[in-house]
């Protein structure tokens, strides 16, 4: 894999059509949407804003292009969806998370098709794929972020139903979703009293259901606004609200498989979105370097310190792509890269804020300043450290699996 900020894909005639494709969408088509509408990245967005882009990638091929083609997909390999996801990130798009389906869409719903009853398909998960209906995610609680198993929301048999009881945070595309996937506690499971007041036994089972958010007795709210600004995430407060036993995901007690049973492809396929913001700063800030002159009307970039600077970027950049695609490469022989995802997801993450911090100081005042782009990808990017496992959590992994391994 040789170094470049624009890739091509030679090897691969499918994938360098769908590139080109996708290159000319972002950079036309999607663009022009956003400045006709005034969308920016800190701004609220609507149902309404993201419904016509769901629409229009899916005309275009692209809503849920991972999917197999007996729904409607192109069955791409997961370094086909990489290189796809970094060509979103390093296109500065604002509604780029909509265009193959993170937000709401196919990719959110992601390999829970595979549990799904055909009643399920047909109510819940194939609409979304037509970028008919929207979804999200409700696994994360306050007190139950990186320990998932202690989580409170609890779900209790009641003839034919569940009721659901609990706060959930975090959920991603919460204001634009129909329905949620809600993980969780089966009620009269985990830690129980023993005498003395002792905790024992009992080991706690988890399951997973399909919530529709009209469902009384759910209420969505505005969730904590991140660093990055963005207003994408929501509350669901259940409170003694009935789900049908019909909508149960898999098997009762199967939650957490379900959750966090592609761990290992998430983790990895979290990697190229992060790979494209580095492209994008690299490429803005060799911009700036070249353009912004100093002392002597020379450009900045004639500074040898700054020719450093640059050079260490690059070479981060490239090492950092290099071993996340090794690691997709793999996964695609059939072979486990639970190791190599872990690596991939720690050097990533760290090297983008790496490289994020000195695009922000070669760029100076400007790259402290709200509404500047370097700025926006800094707080963006340094949010990659804690999401989806953070660093210590990668290195915990790694360690384990050198001292036990397989």
């Amino acid at each position: 894999m040789t170094f470049s900020l624009r890739p091509s894909y030679a090897d691969d005639p499918h994938l360098a059509a769908l590139v080109d494709k996708l290159r000319d969408y972002l950079d036309g088509e999607l663009a022009a949407y956003e400045h006709d509408r005034g969308i920016t990245r800190t701004g609220r967005l609507t149902r309404a804003d993201l419904q016509p882009v769901w629409e229009r990638s899916r005309e275009l091929g692209f809503y849920g292009i991972h999917l197999p083609k007996e729904h409607g997909g192109h069955g791409l390999t997961h370094t086909q969806l990489a290189a796809l996801k970094e060509e979103i990130g390093a296109s500065g798009r604002v509604l780029g998370h909509s265009v193959l389906g993170d937000m709401g869409g196919p990719l959110r719903a992601g390999d829970l098709l595979r549990y799904a009853t055909e009643y399920q398909l047909k109510t819940y998960f194939l609409p979304v794929v037509r970028a008919e209906r929207a979804c999200c995610f409700s696994l994360t609680e306050t007190d139950a972020g990186s320990d998932v198993r202690s989580m409170r929301t609890t779900a209790q048999r009641d003839g034919d139903d569940y009721i659901l009881n609990g706060h959930k945070v975090f959920s991603s595309a919460g204001p634009f979703a129909d329905f949620a996937i809600v993980v969780a506690r089966m009620a009269g499971t985990g830690e129980s009293e023993g005498e003395g007041g002792e905790r024992e036994g009992d080991q706690p089972r988890f399951s997973a259901f399909l919530l529709d958010l009209d469902t009384p007795g759910c209420r969505v709210l505005d969730g904590a606004t991140p660093m990055s600004g963005e207003h994408i995430e929501s509350d669901i407060v259940l409170e003694n609200c009935r789900v049908p036993a019909e909508n149960l995901l898999g098997e009762e007690g199967k939650g957490l498989r379900i959750a966090l049973g592609r761990v290992t492809v998430n983790r990895l396929l979290h990697c190229p979105t992060a790979l494209g913001a580095m492209r994008r700063a690299l490429d803005l800030t060799l911009e700036r370097a070249r353009h912004r002159t100093v002392t002597g009307g020379r450009p900045l970039l004639a500074l040898q310190a700054i020719q450093h600077k640059v050079a260490d970027m690059a070479t981060e950049f490239y090492a950092a792509r290099s071993m996340t695609y090794a690691a997709l490469a793999a996964l695609d022989r059939g072979e486990d890269a639970r190791t190599e995802a872990f690596m991939c997801k720690l050097f990533v993450a760290e090297s983008a804020f790496r490289l994020l911090d000195e695009a922000v100081q070669i760029h100076g005042k400007e790259g402290l300043t709200q509404g500047n782009e370097i700025e926006y990808l800094f707080r963006k990017i340094r949010m990659f450290r804690i999401l989806t496992g953070t660093s210590e959590i990668q290195r915990n992994g790694i360690a384990r699996d050198l001292a036990f391994p397989a």
